[in-house]
């Protein structure tokens, strides 16, 4: 008995047919024109974020502004009063604020694109989309916290007569600084943390100590030359010292701003290229 292959055959001849072929990946690449594709996603996912956030909330976005408010009166009891710390010829409240709406930020963004893929782990097997999107949104999402901060923190200069200059039309570049370090580091703790939740449990705590390794309660003249190159390493020296001399009329000091941008840099690309290496087992372990 013979047998008959089955034909494929176009169902509209007038139209050339259209062939997909779809090949795996090889190796992880930055796909700038995919992330693009899935802009709606990515609003979407900040959007949400926002709204869980504050949803059923007394205090609503006032929370943005009471983390770092308080903070920023038992620092300046404690170093500003009580040890007298130097905050470069500035009021120490608002020289602490200023570093502390920069820090929080990067915290808490830090800490929600760490458990990003935790959280939406029910959606990694359902369908594709670029799982780069999911440490990224709530990086972008905790922006509208800064800014919300950044107007009381305008208010504090106002109040406390610190004239800007023309020099605090540069402090974006510094919040842009914030945003690549958190996102470097969020995708490498994401890629790790969906596997062992250890990491999602214990950097809370890690980001707590890490403040005291940036110049937030205390300025980098206190630091020793001959640890300023190592102390720069980490990005958000250069950020914060950045943003605060940006807004206050002070010198920028560009050598820990450019050794942070390079620290900064290598974190996101090699977090990318990490994280797309680990995303092969996001759905096992999901």
């Amino acid at each position: 008995m013979s047998q008959t292959q089955p034909v494929l055959s176009n169902p509209n001849p007038s139209r050339p047919a259209v062939i997909t072929v779809i090949r795996p990946r090889r190796g992880p690449r930055i796909n700038l024109h995919e992330l693009l594709q899935y802009q709606e996603l990515l609003i979407f996912l900040v959007l949400r974020d926002i709204k869980a956030r504050y949803a059923q909330s007394v205090l609503g976005v006032g929370w943005a502004i009471i983390q770092p408010l308080f903070s920023m009166i038992v620092f300046t009891i404690v170093f500003g009063r009580i040890a007298k710390i130097d905050a470069d010829g500035l009021p120490y409240p608002i020289f602490s604020f200023a570093g502390l709406v920069l820090w929080t930020s990067f915290s808490n963004s830090l800490v929600d694109a760490t458990g990003s893929l935790i959280r939406n782990s029910h959606i990694l097997t359902k369908i594709y989309f670029p799982r780069l999107i999911m440490p990224l949104a709530p990086v972008l999402g905790r922006l509208l916290d800064f800014g919300i901060a950044l107007v009381l923190l305008f208010a504090m200069i106002l109040w406390f007569g610190v004239v800007p200059g023309f020099g605090a039309l540069l402090f974006p570049l510094f919040v842009l600084l914030m945003v690549c370090t958190a996102a470097g580091l969020g995708l490498w703790l994401a890629g790790l943390a969906i596997q062992f939740r250890d990491v999602s449990y214990g950097i809370p705590f890690v980001v707590q100590l890490l403040m005291y390794a940036a110049p937030v309660v205390y300025p980098t003249t206190l630091v020793p030359d001959r640890f300023r190159l190592l102390y720069s390493l980490n990005p958000m020296v250069g950020a914060i010292e950045g943003f605060r001399a940006s807004l206050f009329g002070l010198a920028v000091p560009w050598d820990l701003v450019a050794v942070g941008a390079g620290m900064a840099a290598l974190l996101i690309i090699s977090g990318v290229y990490f994280f797309q290496y680990r995303e092969s087992i996001f759905a096992d372990v999901a």
